[in-house]
């Protein structure tokens, strides 16, 4: 039922980018394991290789904790409509910050937004599909635009003292990277 790839094939990337929200794991050496979900216009399949998600501000700053001890990342979508389909897209992720150089090139790639947190430039070493038998079938109707507004009705700086209060630290005390190195 399962079928393993190296490289993203256009089918998948089509596959993908048709997706409204997919979900991301990581792990540090020792701790919880994150997963989260994820949507918005916040993911680009850059080549067969490389995929690269604009991270915006949240709650917690688990993943970008994560990938300073192992920079493992698994990313998954499923189908909610049309034939059934589970993708998964492991590899290795590199984490950019607003004063990292590669901020920019990725700015033109993803658009930032006000509450933009990190990039995270995913480099694929292997790519699984599955049935998606068991997985229901769902209706689209918006994206959420909560997110946005909580960012813009904060500013620019409300939103910085947040990531100083509520993001700098991960639930098991690791240290996230989010205002320095």
């Amino acid at each position: 039922m399962s079928e393993q790839f190296s490289v993203l094939s256009d089918e998948l990337s089509q596959f993908i980018q048709a997706q409204y929200v997919f979900f991301v794991a990581t792990a540090a050496r020792d701790g919880r394991i994150n997963l989260s979900p994820k949507g918005q216009d916040s993911l680009r399949v850059l080549s067969p290789k490389e995929i690269l998600w604009m991270n915006l501000t949240g709650s917690g700053n688990e993943t970008a904790a994560h990938l300073s001890e192992l920079n493992r990342m698994t990313m998954m979508w499923s189908s909610f409509e049309g034939p059934p389909r589970i993708l998964r897209v492991y590899g290795t992720a590199q984490v950019f910050h607003p004063r990292d150089a590669r901020w920019a090139e990725c700015s033109t790639l993803l658009p930032s937004t006000l509450g933009t947190r990190q990039y995270f430039l995913l480099s694929i070493d292997l790519v699984q599909t599955s049935c998606g038998y068991a997985v229901p079938f769902m209706d689209y109707v918006e994206d959420r635009h909560v997110l946005s507004k909580w960012a813009e009705n904060r500013g620019e700086e409300g939103v910085s003292e947040y990531w100083q209060k509520r993001n700098q630290i991960s639930l098991d005390g690791k240290p996230t990277g989010i205002l320095s190195s």
